[in-house]
């Protein structure tokens, strides 16, 4: 097995696991340390004791690399490969054979953890045929949000990757997680969302607000001719790292009600410490019309995995595939988010 991916691998099913992420990083910051060096001048460093001498690597990344370049699929990997889990019943899978891409990914631009090379290279090992790159608005500033200036910068980078991953099978969109404001506008210039393939919205701050100005705040940005999907749109936190916070109050008739009117999807976040929204609140979308969009909001690449959790939910729901934006190809997808452009 390559060292490379052996490494890859091992930090992938990690935050499939949702381990801490210094342990992530480890076998992330190993594989970086290797990557230039052919097998040949592995091998040798191997040998002769500079590899476990170089930055990033240590005593559990260098027994990896042995066993890799020993011709060995790594212990570690296979310890992970046997004790790998899936939330997915036979409803979820079924499901799951329907799902084509996720709208609602981070990179190292903003709070994501890594490149957005290494997010494409997941999305790929996944078998996605498309992802949108959203990072932060500038709003957001705990999350390094993206200014104009840098957003018109990653637009470039998107642009050179697209055309690479294209011939890959998968398709690199555009997009952003904008900030809903306290007017309920959003956080980025309007010509700047005009570029964009997927704006998802979201309200990141003062979640604790009385019912009648979170109402109103959404409305506006559900109302908000850009806006295609309405993010983890309660806010809440059921475990986890960060600890615990409880849903925004909101009228989630009304909200839903002008999504539906509005060609807005509901995100149903699979993040298993959001669960947003919760069983009853997607009860309530599906009887208001709602289109939905099944999101990982993954931070690093093995987070896209968590996926399963949100088709899941759906498929016991009973969300039916057609209402699922993330279910369709990708030209009728854009040209259903272009639409009120």
């Amino acid at each position: 097995m390559n060292p490379v991916d052996a490494l890859n691998e091992i930090a992938f099913r990690l935050e499939y696991d949702r381990a801490p992420q210094f342990k992530v990083q480890a076998f992330r910051r190993a594989s970086a340390a290797i990557a230039a060096f052919s097998p040949d001048e592995l091998a040798a460093r191997a040998a002769d004791g500079r590899l476990k001498a170089t930055k990033g690597i240590g005593a559990s990344t260098f027994e990896v690399i042995q066993e890799a370049l020993a011709g060995d699929v790594p212990a570690r990997v296979e310890k992970l490969r046997v004790a790998a889990t899936s939330p997915l019943t036979a409803a979820g899978e079924a499901l799951k054979t329907k799902i084509r891409g996720d709208l609602h990914t981070h990179s190292e631009w903003s709070d994501g953890t890594t490149p957005i090379e290494l997010m494409v290279d997941a999305a790929l090992t996944l078998g996605r045929e498309y992802i949108a790159l959203t990072d932060h608005s500038p709003n957001l500033t705990v999350a390094h949000g993206l200014t104009a200036e840098r957003l018109n910068e990653q637009l470039d980078v998107v642009e050179r990757l697209s055309r690479a991953s294209t011939s890959s099978g998968l398709r690199l969109l555009t997009g952003i997680e904008v900030d809903i404001l306290d007017d309920g506008s959003l956080d980025q210039t309007p010509e700047l969302l005009d570029r964009l393939d997927v704006v998802v919205a979201s309200v990141h701050s003062k979640l604790r607000a009385d019912k009648g100005t979170m109402t109103k705040r959404m409305l506006g940005a559900v109302t908000e001719p850009h806006t295609n999907i309405l993010g983890h749109c309660t806010g809440r936190l059921i475990e986890g790292s960060r600890g615990t916070r409880p849903p925004s109050e909101f009228d989630a008739q009304r909200v839903f009600d002008a999504c539906a009117a509005n060609d807005v999807a509901v995100e149903i976040n699979a993040r298993p410490e959001r669960t947003d929204p919760p069983d009853e609140l997607i009860a309530l979308a599906l009887e208001a019309g709602c289109l939905f969009s099944i999101d990982s909001d993954a931070h690093a690449p093995g987070q896209q995995g968590l996926l399963d959790y949100g088709i899941e939910r759906a498929a016991q729901l009973g969300v039916p595939a057609s209402r699922i934006v993330t279910t369709w190809p990708v030209e009728k997808l854009l040209e259903w988010s272009r639409a009120s452009r």
